[in-house]
């Protein structure tokens, strides 16, 4: 894995090498100066960006205003041929993987030179939203369209990619998972819904379960991961920021929790001699929230779902079963957590005379970002006299698995009301630029 620091020195030798020389690139002449200036000043085309916004935005979209555009969908493939067709238009080099990612890659023309990715991805949950995903994947764009149109040298390729299935239709971060070699046969085989509908679905797209696997990459081709998403929460406006460096992504761990009394008539039960599964789940659900809030500030936890039987009005409820779910940034803190929560489960079960089943379904780990990123892009927000803030992200996104293998950061720009995942979300234009030009400076300062 390639330290970022590395890059920083390759960098101060590119500004050595100008200051001395001019040098021909493309169709430009520089002097030194002139290219340090060139790099510092560069900035998005602002109605490009726009452009192609307004009309990525228009695809899949829904006479009630939101999007549908689910994994390998029709508007999910015309959407990914446009993007390739941008590629296209501009003279870059355009590929799709076995996973089914597509990129856009501009190259440095330098034999065994690794990539830095630029990405998020173009799938939106049903209904969903303009910004979700989309401005990622436009940004990473403009960033390779600014740095051509420039004419800037490049001592690493540079590559927009779009990954497959973000949002979980079938198999949350599939494609960004296939590409670290974090996806496993068993993943494949246990999609969300249909196994039979999600093969369908993805060999009609082209792909089959070979190729899904053949889409790793090697880490030592890889310089870096970069992600510019909307925050899809309301912290930093709260706080009156343009900008979040995100720390890392929350870890999570999912269960589910049957609690298990005695069925019983709900009339003629005295209240002291029932075995009511339904106090149990209850008196939990609202201790979880005392030891998120009390005992670990920062983490969250969700009961959300919870299913009752019989489940009728006239009968004391024998079975309760919920899906619970928690989250924070450290995998210390998560352990404790997880911990703490199922002695609380527990400790209720017995508070009320019942038995207790608990089954772990889900475990993902804390993705940490690079510090080195961290400070690339602290720098970049500064240059460009942005308020900004260092912030976990409670979401999952492809970020997570690229830091498992290369040098990652991600950068979050403000929602309107915190809405996401709903035709109502939306982020200022001027925050969309901001996002765009933090990430395009970032890209600069590490090629």
């Amino acid at each position: 894995m390639m330290k970022m620091g590395r890059y920083r020195a390759c960098n101060r030798l590119v500004s050595i090498v100008f200051r001395r020389t001019r040098l021909f690139v493309g169709t430009y002449i520089f002097k030194g100066e002139d290219m340090d200036k060139t790099m510092e000043t560069l900035r998005i085309n602002e109605a490009r960006f726009r452009h192609h916004f307004d009309t990525l935005a228009k695809i899949g979209k829904s006479p009630e205003g939101g999007l549908q555009r689910s994994v390998f969908s029709e508007a999910h493939c015309e959407v990914r041929r446009w993007f390739l067709e941008r590629g296209n238009e501009a003279g870059l080099a355009t590929k799709i993987d076995g996973a089914g990612n597509h990129s856009i890659v501009l190259s440095c023309g330098q034999a065994g030179a690794k990539t830095l990715l630029l990405g998020s991805h173009l799938d939106a949950v049903p209904n969903g939203g303009q910004y979700d995903g989309a401005l990622g994947v436009l940004a990473g764009l403009e960033a390779l369209l600014s740095i051509k149109d420039a004419g800037l040298p490049l001592s690493l390729n540079v590559e927009a990619i779009d990954f497959t299935d973000e949002e979980g239709i079938y198999l949350a971060l599939l494609g960004s998972r296939a590409l670290t070699g974090l996806l496993t046969l068993e993943q494949l085989h246990s999609p969300r819904g249909d196994r039979h509908a999600f093969e369908a679905a993805y060999q009609k797209a082209g792909l089959t379960e070979q190729s899904i696997f053949q889409a790793k990459r090697d880490p030592d081709t890889l310089a870096g991961y970069l992600e510019l998403h909307i925050e899809q929460g309301g912290r930093l406006i709260d706080a009156e920021q343009d900008l979040g460096i995100v720390t890392g992504i929350v870890g999570i761990r999912s269960y589910r929790i049957r609690f298990k009394g005695r069925a019983n008539h709900a009339g003629t039960t005295p209240m002291d001699k029932r075995f009511d599964a339904a106090l149990g789940a209850s008196a939990f659900t609202l201790a979880a929230r005392d030891i998120s809030m009390q005992e670990f500030p920062g983490s969250v936890v969700n009961v959300g779902n919870m299913i009752f039987d019989p489940g009728v009005f006239n009968i004391v409820p024998e079975l309760v079963t919920l899906s619970l779910e928690c989250r924070t940034d450290t995998l210390s803190e998560l352990d404790n957590l997880e911990a703490r929560l199922l002695e609380s489960a527990s400790h209720e079960a017995e508070r009320f005379g019942l038995e207790i089943d608990i089954q772990l379904v889900g475990k993902v780990a804390p993705a940490p970002m690079s510090e080195d990123i961290q400070q690339a892009l602290v720098e970049a927000g500064q240059r460009l006299g942005l308020r900004q803030m260092k912030m976990t992200s409670g979401a999952g996104h492809d970020a997570q698995s690229m830091a498992t293998v290369c040098p990652t950061g991600m950068i979050f720009v403000p929602s309107v009301e915190g809405i996401s995942h709903a035709p109502q979300e939306f982020t200022e234009w001027k925050d969309c630029v901001n996002g765009a030009n933090v990430l395009l400076q970032t890209v600069i300062a590490l090629i």
